[in-house]
């Protein structure tokens, strides 16, 4: 977690990638798309992102007074389902004689994307917002170079036609993204199953998530199904 002497370094400097300042109190929507955003590390600093709550934009404090609910509000962004996949973050509280500091530390995500609730939430300089195209397949492409878990993985040997894309398009990508989002995404099928790690881009093929979720046969490719899986993972 950041010292009390490198926050008092971080605050005169402007809002950048890596930090976001903010006086509000509850905007949780505020919150969560600056956790979401660090975690996805779109410019690949591979250092963590900070969201400094009582703080204004020219790095003075605002004279809040940060109690115990606050921090706790700020920390079950890590584990209340919000974001997917969960954050890995740290909260404190910094007291100054003119007002607290919340500090969240927020780690790069080592399976980007991240989404908070259904969106894709980027940082890079000054802009931040949902990412476009190109900067999903940025983090669907970081993600694959750090994959470990056998979910992940491609399953070599198939192919769309080997699954249900009625059953994704119409009963799970509604779930998984944000209506918004929804009406404004031109990505082909790949990219959106992609997105979701259900479809390997370099390989070529669906994941054996994609395979396990909307398989027509999924047996055919992971005979003994979960059992296959609980034994391959140990």
């Amino acid at each position: 977690m950041i010292s009390k002497e490198e926050l008092d370094q971080l605050l005169p400097q402007p809002e950048q990638d890596r930090v976001e300042k903010t006086i509000s109190r509850n905007d949780a929507a505020k919150f969560g798309e600056a956790i979401c955003s660090f975690a996805n590390d779109l410019p690949n600093h591979k250092l963590p992102g900070y969201l400094l709550v009582g703080v204004n934009d020219d790095g003075t404090r605002a004279g809040m007074t940060i109690d115990e609910q606050q921090l706790q509000t700020l920390l079950d962004f890590r584990t209340d389902g919000r974001i997917v996949p969960p954050p890995a973050l740290t909260v404190a509280k910094f007291s100054y004689p003119d007002g607290d500091i919340a500090v969240v530390e927020v780690q790069p995500h080592f399976l980007p994307p991240v989404r908070y609730k259904g969106k894709l939430c980027v940082r890079a300089g000054l802009r931040k917002g949902t990412a476009n195209e190109a900067e999903e397949r940025i983090l669907t492409e970081k993600r694959s170079a750090f994959a470990r878990t056998f979910d992940v993985f491609p399953c070599k040997g198939s192919g769309l036609d080997d699954i249900s894309i009625e059953l994704f398009k119409l009963r799970y990508l509604p779930s998984a993204i944000d209506a918004e989002t929804l009406m404004e995404n031109h990505r082909d099928l790949k990219a959106q199953l992609a997105s979701l790690k259900f479809y390997d881009i370099k390989e070529d093929c669906p994941t054996y998530a994609g395979i396990l979720m909307f398989g027509n046969n999924p047996r055919f490719f992971i005979p003994g199904g979960i059992c296959a899986i609980c034994s391959f993972l140990g």
